[in-house]
C-alpha cells in the first residue's frame, strides 16, 4: 500500500519571465506580458507519500509548518529574479557585478546589506524585496525548486514528495513529479 497527503500554501510574489517567446499561431498575438515585471497570488500543493504509516499517518501536517515559515519569511511579497536576467544590472544596480550576494542553503541568494551601509532606507527596503535564483522563475522552475527544498527537509521523516502543484493563477498550474 501507499498513502498520500496534500497540504496547500498561499503566498504573493513577483517575477519576470525574461526568456518568454510566443508562437503567434497558438498565442494569437505576440504580446510578451510575462516579460513585464508582474506579480501573482501563488498557491502550492505539496503531495507527500509513504508506504508506511507512522502513528497512523504519512506524517503530521504540522511537520510542514517549517515550509509555511519558509514561504512567509523568504518568498512572500518578494520579487524572484534570475541572476542571468538582462535587467539584473538595472534592477539591482549596487550589485550589478553579481558580487556581495549571500548564498542560502535552499538555492537562492540575497544581497549583502553591508554594501549598503551608507545608503538611504528606501534602498535597503527595495533590496530586501529581491530573491535571486539561477533559473528563469517560471511556474515550472519555481515548483521544481520548491520540490527539491521540501524533499531534502522531509528525508529524516522517511516521507517522500510525490509531486508539487503550483498555481500561478487560479486557472494556470504547473506540476512537477519527483
Amino acid at each position: 500500500m501507499k498513502w498520500q497527503i496534500t497540504k496547500q500554501f498561499d503566498f504573493c510574489y513577483g517575477h519576470r519571465v525574461w526568456s518568454q517567446e510566443l508562437n503567434q499561431e497558438f498565442s494569437l498575438d505576440g504580446c510578451l506580458m510575462c516579460r513585464h515585471l508582474h506579480g501573482h497570488q501563488g498557491t502550492i500543493l505539496i503531495h507527500l507519500e509513504s508506504q508506511n504509516l507512522h502513528n497512523g499517518m504519512v506524517t503530521d501536517f504540522k511537520h510542514l509548518n517549517w515550509f509555511k515559515s519558509f514561504l512567509d519569511e523568504t518568498l512572500d511579497h518578494k520579487f524572484i529574479i534570475d541572476i542571468n536576467d538582462p535587467l539584473f544590472e538595472t534592477l539591482l544596480p549596487h550589485f550589478k557585478d553579481k558580487k556581495n550576494l549571500i548564498e542560502h542553503p535552499q538555492g537562492y541568494k540575497t544581497v549583502d546589506f553591508a554594501v549598503l551601509h551608507n545608503e538611504p532606507l528606501h534602498l535597503h527596503e527595495m533590496y530586501q524585496g529581491y530573491i535571486i535564483v539561477d533559473f528563469v522563475p517560471t511556474s515550472e522552475q519555481i515548483s521544481a525548486w520548491l520540490l527539491g527544498i521540501i524533499a531534502k527537509k522531509m528525508e529524516p521523516l522517511d516521507v517522500k514528495v510525490s509531486h508539487v502543484e503550483f498555481f500561478e493563477t487560479p486557472k494556470s498550474k504547473s506540476t512537477v513529479y519527483a
